[in-house]
């Protein structure tokens, strides 16, 4: 029996049973590591004994498990040491997390088996800026771009968009008042906005000219298997700019959609180039029919797009790869 080793953390989402249950209709076993237990109240052992390497994990359950057996490795989501801040006096809270990323690090280096995606990996394809740049290269159409600290270079741009400017960050950024989170989404820059930019010294950002949209396509690639959804984003005021602004509003309303085999083929070359075997892609139809990649997230969300319409198999595509 193949054993599936799922990295993931205590409240990730409902993909994690998807893809667990599909693994185990296909004859897997599926051992989960939730990194936020770690090192509180799960144990993680990598030895070097007598010329052999052994790897070993007590679970929450008290449920140990050879991980040397592992056979493929999904590293989902990681929240190293959640539990430490409870525990430790602040003083050591910040080496004893980097020590324990370092060590869980070491310890998914050193597996012989497939991982999808391996931290490197995911790392180097995250770059936004290598992200337009190969696209462009394989033949994709891409905003006009900034990532720049400079005032000047973004009224530079401003004047070079007919259609306006937008900008964003390449994080997920989110600002914490009064314990409430607020994300940062893609916003509309204004006449006015070009006026205030003196704070882009503290903080660098992205701008791209603003495209019209026809649709906006989410793209999720498992391997070669291509699954694309489309939904109207100007339906909504609140999700003309950034679709994830009325993202609960807009669950029932995406759908299949025909992605032209030439954008398809585009886009796993850039898949191919950055040897993702997952990721999830936002693509702009415009009016005229063409399509303007933004970026890809190589760990991308995709639950939503098969617990409703269009009801994609994606995690059995993901159970598939993992078993081989």
């Amino acid at each position: 029996m193949k054993k599936i080793l799922i990295i993931t953390y205590s409240q990730d989402n409902e993909s994690i049973e998807m893809v667990t249950n599909a693994i185990r209709q296909k004859g897997g076993e599926v051992i989960r590591f939730n990194t936020d237990l770690y090192p509180t109240d799960v144990e993680l052992t990598t030895q070097y004994i007598n010329g052999q390497q052994q790897l070993f994990y007590r679970d929450e359950h008290n449920t140990l498990y050879n991980l040397s057996e592992v056979t493929a490795v999904w590293y989902r989501r990681a929240r190293y040491g959640e539990k430490l801040k409870e525990q430790l006096d602040e003083k050591f809270l910040a080496p004893s997390i980097e020590e324990t990323r370092r060590t869980f690090r070491g310890f998914l280096a050193s597996l012989d088996c497939f991982v999808l995606d391996n931290i490197p990996t995911i790392r180097y394809a995250e770059i936004k800026e290598l992200q337009l740049k190969i696209a462009e290269k394989v033949g994709l159409q891409i905003p006009k771009t900034l990532f720049t600290n400079s005032p000047k270079a973004v009224k530079d741009l401003y004047h070079q968009c007919p259609n306006g400017l937008i900008t964003k960050m390449q994080a997920s950024f989110a600002i914490y008042e009064d314990g409430i989170e607020n994300v940062v989404f893609t916003n509309e820059i204004s006449e006015a906005d070009l006026e205030k930019m003196d704070s882009l010294r503290y903080c660098p950002m992205t701008f791209q000219e603003k495209i019209t949209k026809k649709v906006e396509l989410r793209v999720t690639v498992v391997g070669n298997q291509v699954f694309c959804a489309s939904i109207d984003s100007q339906a909504s005021e609140k999700s003309q700019m950034d679709w994830r602004k009325d993202g609960e509003g807009l669950l029932a309303s995406w759908k299949n959609y025909d992605l032209p085999l030439i954008v398809k083929e585009k886009l796993l070359q850039l898949m191919a180039h950055f040897q993702l075997t997952y990721g999830a892609i936002d693509v702009i139809v415009t009016p005229d029919e063409e399509y303007v990649f933004l970026e890809v997230n190589p760990a991308g969300e995709f639950f939503w797009l098969e617990m409703l319409p269009p009801n994609f198999p994606i995690s059995e595509a993901i159970a598939d790869v993992l078993l081989g």
